[in-house]
């Protein structure tokens, strides 16, 4: 259970556009999950300590405490519970549009890195962002536009926490682009020589500077990302495995089967089989 002050609006087909926001102060134990959400979700702790689950990379989990937040993103299967000894209280923003992707992203904000930390002032200027939202929560014209002008403040406070933190060297900067592409384009059949062009760099020294900082080649990381996608959509969804094989990039059947086989020990149909029945034992 917790005690929230939550806002709740309907979602407008725009750039960018709040679906709820809110402050919740949660009992012992409270959790939700596992579970997914339809926007973009980002919780900062203002007390308390608790725990975030993704499934969709070998089920990470972040044990979080009072300066930290973390982001949900649309479709992606997680589960967050509070401390039975220190329950955590919270503010939240949801938010969904065209421009959203291209925001969280340029937070430094992803599935794979969905974790910030702030300073003590910048954690009071989120949540005087989310408590003035809460002020002008009816339907007005005015105050959608209050709303919008608030959470774009909001953004201003995450943009200044990810600048303390991310280092800002050239090799840094192709890293980051180099691993954008890779997240955007995943669904598409590139070659590394494309990212290498979409970089400007030539491969082998793109390579280099890739493996450098990944510990794995843009091939290996390429796959591993594709085959994490298709084992999230093995187990969240009914998509046959040849819709599954599409949706992740590859343009043949056996090639993804084959580099499933490599990282899983098993074939994409006899894991699903597994993990229904793993599900069906958890019932």
């Amino acid at each position: 259970m917790e005690d929230a002050e939550k806002i709740v609006l309907t979602a407008q087909d725009t750039a960018l556009s709040i679906t709820t926001f809110g402050k919740s102060h949660t009992h012992p134990g409270h959790y939700y999950g596992p579970g997914m959400r339809p926007h973009y979700l980002i919780h900062f702790i203002l007390s308390g300590k608790g725990t975030f689950k993704t499934f969709y990379d070998e089920n990470k989990v972040y044990n979080l405490q009072a300066g930290q937040g973390f982001l949900i993103e649309p479709e992606l299967v997680i589960r967050y519970e509070s401390d039975l000894e220190e329950p955590w209280s919270y503010i939240w923003v949801a938010f969904m549009g065209s421009d959203a992707e291209n925001i969280v992203s340029s937070l430094g904000l992803s599935h794979d890195n969905p974790i910030f930390s702030c300073t003590e002032a910048q954690g009071q200027q989120l949540d005087k962002c989310v408590s003035t939202m809460l002020k002008y929560h009816d339907a007005q014209l005015v105050n959608n536009f209050r709303r919008l002008s608030l959470l774009h403040e909001f953004f201003a406070v995450m943009a200044e926490v990810q600048t303390d933190s991310m280092p800002q060297t050239r090799t840094d900067d192709y890293i980051t682009s180099a691993l954008e592409y890779i997240r955007k384009h995943l669904a598409e059949p590139f070659t590394v020589q494309e990212l290498a062009d979409y970089l400007r760099l030539n491969r082998s020294y793109m390579t280099t500077l890739f493996k450098s900082k990944t510990g794995m080649s843009p091939h290996e990381y390429i796959q591993q990302c594709r085959i994490n996608k298709s084992r999230h959509l093995l187990d969240s969804s009914k998509l046959s495995i040849e819709t599954i094989v599409y949706s992740c990039g590859y343009s043949k059947c056996d090639s993804y089967t084959r580099a499933f086989q490599r990282q899983k020990g098993m074939s994409p149909s006899a894991y699903r089989k597994m993990r229904r029945q793993e599900s069906q034992e958890d019932i």
